[in-house]
């Protein structure tokens, strides 16, 4: 069976990424890291705002319908929606004026998973951190560049990816604090198929819903780690999905046009924009994070 994603929404992002679904304001939060945007869409790909920043911020995680808690160049920073105002949470890598956030998610514990690498990419000067109730704790050093951050369900299983390396890698995660438990393992190793492993999101059923980039698709992981199906998307550079809509049945799915060429955008002309999908299974509702 193929299936494959819509244009939802032609907005033509540099890099569009971190769509989350906020349940109680029934829109998807996503951003234009390069361009350093959030846009808020409805289900049916309407904007109902966007704001901009004068820096680079690349995740989100939901507070309550008021508020947002941004993982930004500098840390993490409260976000009132209605205002505008930011207020200061918590410091990461304030000091490394070369590295930015990336990837990053909310544990079903309410813990946030944050992703650092270096803007270059071209190092591993990247990590992975968590935040939960005020704590910050550094579970991983040496990254290049950190994605597919997702939890299985119950919270006992985390997923993460290093892209360089095409290898998805899980651990147990203690369900009610979201730290790891004992050593990481392969969970999926996609060297030799389609594009490199970007970000992803796991359904209700467990299963991981893999962007390829460079791929024009979004991969289902089975809980063993094969393949279960592809939805293809009409662009290369497919960056991250999420579930929402009123039944959690929709994927949004973002993706980007940096680093183009002229022939390429051309072939492509919706690159960078927002597409999505109705499936026949329901995704996660998003966790709040616990400060």
């Amino acid at each position: 069976m193929t299936q494959t994603a819509k244009l939802l929404l032609d907005c033509q992002c540099q890099l569009g990424e971190g769509p989350i679904w906020h349940p109680g304001r029934q829109q998807l939060f996503f951003f234009d890291i390069n361009e350093q945007t959030l846009f808020a869409v409805t289900a049916a790909g309407e904007i109902a705002d966007s704001w901009l920043f004068n820096e680079t911020i690349a995740a989100a995680a939901v507070v309550d319908n008021h508020t947002l808690v941004l993982a930004t160049d500098t840390g993490l920073k409260e976000f009132d929606l209605a205002t505008g105002g930011m207020n200061r949470i918590n410091e990461i890598e304030a000091d490394q004026p070369e590295t930015r956030t990336n990837d990053s998610r909310v544990h079903p514990s309410g813990a946030f998973w944050i992703g650092t690498m270096t803007r270059a990419e071209d190092n591993p000067g990247g990590a992975v951190y968590h935040y939960r109730s005020g704590a910050l704790t550094t579970l991983k050093t040496g990254v290049k560049i950190p994605n597919a951050t997702c939890f299985s369900p119950d919270g006992r299983t985390a997923y993460w990816t290093d892209t360089p390396t095409k290898k998805i890698m899980k651990i147990a995660t203690d369900p009610t604090t979201g730290l790891p438990i004992g050593e990481w393992s392969l969970f999926a190793d996609v060297e030799g198929h389609r594009g490199w492993p970007d970000g992803a999101v796991v359904d209700s059923e467990g299963y991981l819903w893999n962007a390829r980039w460079g791929g024009s698709c979004v991969v289902r992981h089975a809980p063993d780690g094969s393949i279960d199906r592809i939805v293809e998307v009409p662009v290369s550079q497919v960056t991250c999905p999420a579930f929402g809509g009123p039944d959690l049945k929709t994927m949004f799915i973002t993706t980007a046009a940096k680093n183009m060429s002229a022939e390429q955008l051309a072939a492509e002309k919706h690159a960078g924009s927002l597409f999505a999908i109705d499936l026949d299974v329901a995704g996660q509702p998003e966790p709040s994070i616990t400060l």
